[in-house]
């Protein structure tokens, strides 16, 4: 989403209007999580990805009807039916899809989603997606047959006043930055209930949807709203300048950490050594950790990944950060180094459980031998653990193939 909101961003800046597709709602094995989007400019231009290829071809002619008319849509797809040529998800899972025209008048949105970004502030985006309690999806098409069947948008029996013509509340945003709100979704009441529960989604580092009543009853229905947020990037923090720290660096990089390299020696902890990462840090391990945990500026969603592979390094290190409830924390060393560590760490006072969250020897077995080959086995480890996965092939296993976050 990053990267599709920054060309939306640029291009409603030069005054040129953007169709966005956002995921707003998946069920079973939807190829892509809620928050993914998909940008489709005047001149024909595509950025970003909704289904990895399933069903773009058919929501790049509907983004191109929403650019002529400024009339949002709401789309679901679920699995292929008898028609080959028909627009539908091949995976078997089921997505809404919003698509809105975005133009020079959101640019008062943008523009605070933009700076709060720069400055590092998590911030999020409410989207009004329907305001209606009749036929959500676009079309008459329906979803899987299923008893996990996704609910409707709104509920028919909610009492709620709607002399406010809540149709046109369709397509109206609510920016959070901070203690700073930019827009409106046309309701006082609507604003302060939605604020609340997007910031909570926000701390979260989640994106999803809400309901309420057209004034803001939680017990309500009618409007549905869906929050995109921009959390501050998860961190990641190697320590040990080695040229394995490197490929680490690289990846998680690529993954969406921002990436701390951290050594006590200074002649190996250069920005030069380390261009992937975004900050090189001349410290002593534990005494960096410290101070970063004592700032707050590590949390539950911090991996560490220390491959100095040195004890009067590793050991006051390890300590430190298996006593904190971190994403994950994995060691590079041999079979008898981690004995000998794990002897130690365990005479320093740390409970089975705090040991048995250690990843050592660090990353899955992938049979890897280059630095670069390492750094993938670590990132698999990462995101398994992130996500709850068993490292093992997806043929071994049976059951759907994505998990929910």
């Amino acid at each position: 989403m990053p990267d599709v909101f920054d060309e939306v961003h640029r291009r409603c800046r030069d005054g040129e209007p953007v169709a966005l597709a956002t995921v707003v709602a998946t069920w079973h094995s939807a190829p892509q999580p809620p928050g993914a989007a998909m940008g489709v400019a005047a001149d024909g231009t595509v950025v970003g990805s909704v289904s990895g290829g399933c069903v773009e071809a058919d929501l790049y002619e509907r983004a191109c009807r929403v650019l002529d008319t400024g009339q949002p849509e709401l789309r679901r797809y679920g699995v292929s039916d008898d028609d080959a040529y028909a627009a539908g998800l091949t995976c078997g899972g089921i997505l809404d899809v919003f698509v809105e025209r975005v133009d020079a008048n959101a640019l008062p949105a943008l523009d605070a989603i933009a700076a709060a970004r720069r400055n590092g502030h998590p911030a999020a985006i409410v989207t009004c997606v329907a305001a209606d309690a009749d036929n959500p999806t676009a079309d008459d098409r329906k979803p899987t047959a299923d008893a996990d069947k996704p609910p409707a948008y709104a509920d028919k029996d909610a009492h709620d006043d709607r002399s406010s013509d809540p149709a046109r509340r369709l397509g109206r945003r609510l920016v959070l930055t901070g203690q700073r709100s930019v827009g409106s979704l046309g309701d006082d009441r609507l604003d302060d209930a939605a604020s609340a529960d997007a910031l909570g989604l926000l701390a979260a580092g989640r994106s999803g949807m809400l309901r309420y009543g057209y004034h803001g009853q939680r017990r309500g229905g009618g409007i549905s709203l869906f929050v995109t947020t921009y959390a501050t990037p998860p961190r990641m923090v190697v320590f040990g300048a080695i040229d394995f720290a490197a490929a680490v660096a690289r990846i998680g990089a690529f993954l969406g950490y921002r990436v701390t390299v951290c050594d006590a020696r200074p002649v190996f902890a250069t920005a030069r050594r380390f261009p992937e990462a975004d900050e090189v840090v001349v410290q002593w391990p534990h005494r960096y950790l410290r101070t970063e945990l004592a700032a707050g500026r590590l949390d539950e969603r911090t991996v560490v990944c220390v491959l100095t592979h040195d004890p009067k390094f590793d050991v006051p290190l390890l300590e430190l950060a298996l006593r904190h409830p971190l994403a994950y924390v994995g060691a590079m060393g041999s079979r008898r180094t981690h004995d000998e560590r794990h002897k130690l760490l365990s005479e320093a006072g740390l409970s089975p459980a705090q040991l048995a969250r250690l990843a050592s020897p660090i990353g899955l077995d992938l049979g890897g031998r280059t630095p670069e080959e390492t750094a993938v086995s670590v990132a698999a480890q990462i995101v398994a653990a992130r996500w709850g996965g068993t490292g093992r092939p997806l043929a071994a296993l049976d059951g759907a193939i994505h998990r929910s976050g």
